[in-house]
């Protein structure tokens, strides 16, 4: 494609989890497109989750997910609702900000320092996602979604950028400035915090995104151990270096109660 591209020229994949009915389906599709008007860049491809919990176990059980390749670069927004087309009208309204930000925020990311003001891409103005989780008991849990990839080499506001894009709580990256496995999540004074798995004893580089450091070691953990561990300390994910090769691992809790896990290709 040699210029931007209509928005409705783009293919939509829609896909379905629970009982959702077909006008639903219908409402997301033109909900989406509508804030994919938003850019003019091509839009390439546009993939709609809608997930409604057969037994709802929490107060926003239906599920909206909108995954847009933009010319090559993809954006990833979720939003949960009581109803599923509560949650679609959500995911427009954050689809269409983001959209409208993008152009703006992605400079930042290859070229200079950003300039502090009110639509950085570093600082948003749109509230953040509220994420449910069921708690599901833990000798019910399993790690249902296993990815396995190289992680891509960047530096922490690299990082951060491609977490926000990507609407993740946590991204897990190899530091180009270490060579390290490593992780920016939104925690802190800050709203970004990076942790590495070995800290390191000299000046850190100048970062676009105001970023607070964690001063510990990952910890050298099994899976089973890193599961355990996940659990008493019930927080959302856990970083580890694993047990036999050292590498970093990111272990994390779904939406469904059960756990995710990503780890280095090979």
């Amino acid at each position: 494609m040699n210029g931007p591209q209509p928005a409705t020229a783009a293919p939509v994949e829609v896909t379905t989890r629970g009982r959702t009915p077909a006008y639903l389906v219908e409402y997301a599709r033109d909900k989406v497109l509508q804030a994919c008007r938003h850019t003019s860049e091509p839009i390439l491809h546009v993939r709609i989750k809608l997930t409604v919990p057969a037994e709802p176990a929490t107060p926003r059980p239906a599920l909206a997910e909108a995954n847009v390749d933009i010319n090559g670069r993809p954006l990833r927004t979720r939003a949960a609702a009581p109803s599923l087309r509560e949650a679609v009208d959500l995911l427009q309204d954050r689809l269409r900000h983001r959209l409208s930000r993008m152009a703006l925020h992605w400079e930042a990311r290859r070229g200079g320092l950003p300039r502090p003001g009110p639509h950085e891409w570093r600082h948003t103005s749109q509230p953040p996602l509220q994420r449910d989780f069921f708690r599901r008991p833990a000798q019910e849990r399993q790690i249902v979604r296993h990815k396995s990839f190289e992680p891509a080499q960047a530096t922490p506001d690299e990082a951060v950028f491609d977490m926000e894009q990507l609407d993740y709580d946590v991204y897990l990256f190899t530091d180009v400035n270490t060579g390290q496995d490593a992780v920016v999540y939104r925690a802190g004074p800050t709203g970004y915090r990076l942790a590495r798995l070995h800290p390191v004893d000299r000046p850190e580089p100048v970062t676009a995104v105001p970023l607070t450091l964690s001063d510990r070691p990952a910890p050298r953990l099994t899976l089973p151990d890193a599961i355990d561990r996940l659990n008493l300390t019930d927080q959302p994910f856990m970083f580890f270096a694993d047990a036999a090769d050292g590498r970093g691992r990111l272990l994390y809790h779904r939406y469904d109660g059960h756990y995710g896990l990503i780890t280095p290709a090979g």
